[in-house]
């Protein structure tokens, strides 16, 4: 099996390029026309080829870099660099299990020649650099908005009704009736009931795909509807540029499960999918493979901040220019016995079994863990100027985002809550917002004992001076939906600039010790004019992310 440089991005080149020679010498900087001339009068190709050899051993220029070539590429995860590819690079093709010998260009012996003058060589990156800079169009950046929102939850599957119901402080959370769990400590969850797919997806993928793909594909659809992307609007849409990133944290847990169960009793009874739709990135290439996306489509997988990460890296797609329409969000269907259990043998969970509405409670001293919930939740981002030329209707805009790592536990957050200010100042930064125009914060706040206060904590390090703040936390009715939640709490977010009203915090009947209570929202909802907000989602392994959404305004932020 031969491998080709094709994989190797600017910064594998020039990884190679100074490992293996170096930078001539103030003498030997004199024009490419002048050194042809002279070293055509010195040596003929032969004699340049077997002089440079003679001076590492015997050993080709492809052989002499290929250990080091082999090992940098094994690992380069950097974006291919076309310019390079199409180039007589160093070495435009080697063995993975052996060096290839290529033609030496004269570019490659003028570089072979001076090797020997003692200085770093930097020729190979600058070339690459020089061919992208050429490429460059300086242009203003690219503003980037909400045209279509879908979701998929306990408390509906429309976004309307979604919303509504989260405004009326309506409690989606229920006792378990997927299977019995009448033996787990844990018996209530933020549960889905009498789901269909009908309309949305096709019979055959209903029966053989995770419900995690299921809720992705129809929120997918449904926020295309929503973003009134009908057939004709479809037909007219340059598909290269339309992308697909909606991530899930633990994937096609069921299909998985079942391919175990199945393998108890031989390999011959797994299903062929159990695999491939066990898989986090299979949900976004099946909803591309429906529609006929051809853009970046990958998935992102950061536990519960899945959701939010999925939603920048897609809004970077589109400023960079690289497309014009992208879904994004996350998906998660975990509410089955190894998702249970799990959890719970991490000691995660509420267990108020006989009050399943009061169970998730932000910030309120008497909460116990949180509520697994279950769902996806998706966003159209749209560039603007694409938007307004079909006459999309905006919801709102995105304003920017942030991401950093606690590096502390892989399930506790920091105890000084520095990942999460960190992430908060990036979003700032990244955004060009002004701190104090942040009025409305759909914090993370799980209810567990002490992620809720670290949280809070760092919340008002970074905004305690905005008498204006007010917070709410979305998963006080709906449960935790993991990888969905961060997605589906961006659309509660969207919503709330919409419409101007933001949902309550149910059953914050006793503020913890340390909470001002007066910055966050009460039982009932409230009217806000929205300037910006700021959504959290923080994930096991001390992943942190933060978004901004605000109005849409003619000239921008």
């Amino acid at each position: 099996m031969v491998m080709t440089a094709s994989f190797a991005s600017p910064l594998c080149t020039w990884l190679v390029a100074t490992t293996c020679m170096n930078e001539p010498s103030e003498k030997e900087r004199i024009p490419k026309s002048a050194e042809f001339a002279r070293s055509s009068k010195k040596f003929s190709n032969t004699a340049r080829r077997r002089n440079f050899e003679s001076k590492n051993g015997g050993s080709s220029l492809s052989s002499f870099c290929g250990y080091k070539i082999r090992s940098l590429m094994s690992f380069c995860p950097f974006k291919p660099c076309e310019e390079y590819n199409n180039s007589q690079g160093i070495s435009s093709s080697f063995s993975l299990f052996g060096s290839k010998a290529v033609p030496i260009s004269h570019k490659q012996r003028r570089l072979s020649k001076s090797s020997r003058s003692g200085k770093t060589m930097a020729a190979a990156v600058q070339q690459v650099k020089q061919v992208a800079t050429d490429k460059l169009v300086l242009t203003k950046k690219r503003r980037v908005v909400v045209t279509g929102l879908g979701v998929v939850s306990s408390l509906g599957q429309d976004v309307d009704e979604f919303y509504n119901n989260l405004l009326e402080g309506i409690s989606g959370i229920s006792q378990i009736e997927a299977f019995d769990c009448s033996e787990f400590p844990t018996r209530i969850a933020g549960e889905i009931k009498n789901f269909s797919s009908n309309g949305w997806v096709s019979q055959k993928l209903s029966k053989r795909a995770d419900n995690y793909m299921l809720y992705l594909i129809k929120a997918g659809k449904k926020a295309l509807a929503d973003g009134g992307i009908t057939e004709e609007v479809m037909t007219e849409l340059d598909k290269a540029k339309c992308g697909v990133i909606i991530g899930s944290a633990l994937g096609g847990l069921k299909v998985f499960t079942d391919g175990v169960e199945a393998l108890q009793v031989s390999h011959k009874k797994m299903n062929p999918f159990s695999i491939p739709f066990a898989t986090t990135n299979m949900g976004s290439a099946l909803l591309a493979m429906d529609l006929g996306w051809m853009g970046p489509n990958y998935s992102i997988s950061t536990a519960c901040a899945t959701g939010n990460f999925c939603i920048l890296s897609a809004a970077n797609h589109i400023i960079r220019g690289e497309t014009d329409m992208m879904l994004c969000g996350g998906s998660d269907a975990a509410i089955i016995p190894i998702g249970l259990g799990g959890f719970i043998a991490c000691g995660s969970l509420s267990q108020r079994n006989e009050d399943p509405t009061k169970a998730s409670r932000p910030w309120d001293m008497q909460r116990d863990g949180f509520v697994m919930g279950e769902g996806a939740g998706v966003l159209l981002l749209e560039e603007l100027e694409h938007a307004k030329r079909r006459d999309a209707t905006i919801y709102a805009e995105f304003l920017g985002g942030g991401f950093t790592c606690d590096a502390y536990h892989a399930t506790e957050p920091h105890p000084d809550g520095t990942g999460i200010v960190l992430c908060m100042e990036k979003a700032l930064a990244q955004s060009g917002v002004a701190r104090e125009d942040i009025n409305y914060i759909n914090a993370h706040a799980t209810s567990t004992p002490s992620a809720d206060l670290k949280e809070y904590q760092a919340i008002l390090r970074c905004f305690g001076q905005n008498t204006e703040l007010r917070i709410n936390s979305t998963k006080c009715m709906l449960g935790h939906l993991l990888g969905a939640a961060g997605a589906v709490e961006a659309v509660a977010t969207v919503k709330a600039i919409q419409t101007g009203w933001i949902h309550p915090n149910i059953n914050l009947e006793y503020p913890d010790e340390g909470v001002d209570a007066n910055i966050l929202v009460g039982s009932k909802r409230e009217r806000v004019d929205v300037k910006v907000a700021l959504s959290n989602s923080l994930g096991f392994g001390g992943h942190n992310s933060s978004i901004l959404f605000g109005p849409y305004k003619k000239f921008g932020y």
